[in-house]
């Protein structure tokens, strides 16, 4: 044996594998800087020219109703308590209509605002004021009627667990605008998951795990553990951050796997939110007419106020995505009653969101989206029962309405139209895909070409559909 070779050999790989500030270290800052988690904290160039630079996303999880709020449909007091008129059944393979459903006519009453016309219902008349403002999609579009699959599809593109949800996707093709704050970050009503599906609709999927989303609180440290504990100093800290940093990197070199540059990424990125994201929460610097626009001086909207009233001091800090999850709008029975609690708890800070963004100019380059993951039926549920005053719908995903503003898209107009039940889209119907496919398009991103190559094959948010709504936009 050549012990001269062996022993070239071992110092090669010590060299190599081993040595904290050797190749190792140099692979290890170069994929940081390339291809790795550091990418989320700069900005990368857009496919197109944006209209907009980030995303409010106000997710109402469960399913509004979209004929209690958004559209009207008269012919349905006509057959109120009635079975639907069998020309209507043809060719339908519905088995909750077929099974003896009767139609429900909404008892709330819609009014025309602004120049524009569009009509919202008297549960909601602090957005209505801002119709002018707002693109209306009446003919959403969805493959599924299940709550979890629903939400999966409208967050991560597809009803499969383990997809990159939209705010990692917005992240991956643009990075962040900030270095001490997480690109994207998710907030939720009284602390309650979006559903049993939770983290899934923030996760990075396949993506590098530094584009998962941040679950922050709106109450108390906005991150648990953030600060450290009593008697660790910062520069304990520090010197502790840089022992872990050397060990991941020897990890790094012997390994190479990429999840060892998210890991680093992520210890950074947390070392300087303690001294940003504590701010956050501390409205000091807020004037008493903002803070009582967004509700938060009022026990019904205070929670959801000040999520709305985070989401733009988050903006402004540089966070490219926002997401709120306000998870209660799932109304199979008692749906008139449930509705005005939701809704008195949403509206006034959803419009003081979209008047706040305006006045400051960041509308112009925020898109602010509302919506849910699919609608109600036209008709009475079945299961619960018929007691006047107790009827809710059922889940419905032919036919359903979502909101965006600002950002590139143009207000004050309705697309799609339902037929005279609101049971199916029958004009300009748009698919959750089509609605993705806008989001990037504003955002400067081009649905088909931002991909990322995953046990062998190209994947994206709108999967294989997906089609711009050019009639949205400016």
């Amino acid at each position: 044996m050549d012990f001269d070779l062996v022993t070239r050999l071992q110092r090669r790989r010590r060299f190599l594998g081993g040595c904290t500030y050797g190749l190792g270290a140099i692979a290890l800052s170069n994929l940081i800087a390339t291809d790795g988690p550091a990418q989320a904290a700069t900005q990368r160039s857009p496919h197109h020219r944006p209209r907009a630079r980030r995303v409010i996303f106000l997710n109402m999880s469960g399913g509004p109703s979209q004929l209690d709020l958004f559209d009207p449909k008269p012919v349905l007091r006509k057959w109120h308590g009635h079975r639907v008129p069998d020309s209507f059944l043809e060719g339908l393979a519905d088995p909750v209509i077929k099974g003896g459903a009767t139609v429900m006519a909404t008892p709330r009453q819609f009014t025309r605002h602004g120049a524009s016309g569009l009509e919202f219902s008297d549960r909601l008349p602090q957005l209505g004021r801002l119709a002018d403002d707002i693109c209306m999609f009446r003919a959403m579009v969805t493959d599924t009627a299940n709550h979890h699959p629903g939400q999966l599809l409208l967050n991560c593109g597809t009803p499969m667990f383990g997809h990159p949800s939209m705010g990692a996707w917005v992240n991956y093709g643009l990075g962040s605008e900030s270095q001490n704050m997480p690109g994207f970050v998710v907030l939720m009503s009284y602390s309650k998951p979006a559903s049993l599906v939770g983290p899934s609709l923030w996760t990075n999927g396949f993506l590098p795990s530094s584009y998962r989303g941040v679950a922050f609180r709106s109450q108390g440290d906005p991150i648990l553990h953030l600060a450290n504990p009593r008697g660790v100093s910062t520069r304990y800290q520090r010197a502790k951050l840089d022992t872990l940093g050397q060990l991941n990197t020897l990890r790094f070199g012997e390994t190479q796997d990429r999840e060892i540059t998210a890991r680093i990424e992520a210890y950074e990125l947390a070392y300087r939110m303690q001294a940003e994201a504590p701010d956050l929460l501390d409205f000091s610097d807020e004037s008493a007419d903002t803070l009582e626009r967004y509700g938060i001086d009022q026990e019904t909207t205070r929670w959801y106020g000040t999520n709305c009233l985070l989401a733009r001091r988050m903006i402004e800090r540089g966070v490219r995505f926002v997401e709120l999850f306000h998870s209660d709008w799932d109304h199979h029975l008692d749906l008139d009653k449930l509705l005005k609690v939701e809704c008195a708890i949403t509206d006034l800070p959803a419009a003081a969101l979209l008047t706040d963004l305006k006045q400051r100019g960041l509308l112009e380059d925020t898109l602010v989206i509302w919506g849910g993951e699919f609608g109600r039926t036209p008709m009475n549920e079945v299961r619960r029962g018929n007691s006047p005053g107790h009827q809710g719908r059922d889940h419905h995903p032919y036919s359903f309405t979502l909101l965006m503003a600002g950002g590139g898209i143009r207000g004050g107009q309705v697309i799609g139209e339902t037929d005279e039940l609101g049971y199916h889209g029958v004009q300009d119907r748009t698919h959750v895909h089509d609605i993705q496919a806008t989001i990037l398009h504003c955002l400067g991103l081009n649905h088909t070409r931002l991909t990322y190559r995953h046990q062998g094959r190209d994947f994206r948010l709108t999967d294989v559909g997906g089609t711009v709504v050019s009639k949205a936009l400016l």
